[in-house]
């Protein structure tokens, strides 16, 4: 996967994957989503973990205004319905696609970017990180998938609150709202980042897809469908390498035994 705005690097197990306008601070239009979406078909074709990042100062400052200014300018050609948003279809491969993501979040996340984070599976963020959604500043509504991504992560009153007033988030603050599940020194991010996408490739192919894809549609379903569906998942036939596992913790050589049962 060549492109000059999302670079990625297979390390192993783990494919990288960083976005690559760092003289327009990451702002996302059109050629960045088709590659980040190209990126992420690949990291499932070969990879069992993947990291997102930024390169320069921000993970990403949120759309390429320039680029929807030319879409909505009187004259522009008409984007057809039938064709689907851009954004959804890139982030639909990021959230529901075939490995988790894991996001490395620094500088400014904002906007589209916060969109890209919250698809994303766990996200680490470095202690100087800032979080906002300012389109309702701009005249514009959320189109990147946030009102799915961003509030079922942080909930409608603090996005309400986010777009209404045009709030930015600071770490902490960020943490709270469950934006951030883990907090790093600035410039520590990547790394830990990596360290938890090595842990996620361990786990077996089918687990993980599970959790990434089955887990967040359980939570749209109603209380007797959704645990219907936990007993079809926990019933499904298993890889022979769960087997193995198994028989590693009850022989007492799995790293996983927990204090109170060596």
């Amino acid at each position: 996967m060549a492109s000059s705005v999302i670079t990625y690097e297979l390390r192993g197990k783990v494919a990288l994957i960083g976005i690559n306008r760092p003289d327009k601070r990451n702002a996302i239009n059109e050629q960045v989503l088709n590659a980040l979406g190209a990126a992420a078909v690949q990291a499932g074709e070969e990879a069992d973990a993947a990291v997102l990042f930024g390169h320069g100062r921000n993970f990403s400052a949120g759309l390429d205004l320039a680029w929807l200014a030319d879409r909505i300018r009187p004259g522009a050609p008409y984007a057809r319905p039938s064709r689907g948003s851009p954004w959804h279809r890139a982030l639909n491969l990021v959230s529901r696609g075939t490995v988790p993501f894991i996001s490395a979040l620094h500088g400014p996340v904002i906007g589209g970017g916060l969109e890209i984070a919250c698809a994303t599976h766990i996200r680490v963020a470095a202690d100087t990180a800032v979080f906002g959604l300012p389109e309702g500043q701009r005249g514009i509504f959320v189109g990147g998938g946030g009102t799915v991504w961003v509030q079922r992560v942080v909930g409608y009153p603090t996005m309400a609150d986010m777009m209404l007033t045009g709030r930015i988030l600071n770490v902490e603050e960020a943490r709270i709202a469950r934006i951030a599940q883990y907090v790093v020194p600035e410039g520590a991010e990547l790394d830990k980042a990596l360290e938890l996408a090595w842990r996620v490739a361990e786990n077996t192919h089918q687990t993980n897809w599970q959790i990434t894809n089955v887990l967040p549609r359980m939570n749209d379903m109603s209380h007797d469908d959704g645990l219907f569906v936990e007993f079809l998942n926990s019933s499904m036939a298993k890889p022979p390498e769960t087997l193995g596992r198994l028989s590693a913790f009850l022989d007492g050589k799995s790293p996983l035994k927990l204090d109170e049962e060596k």
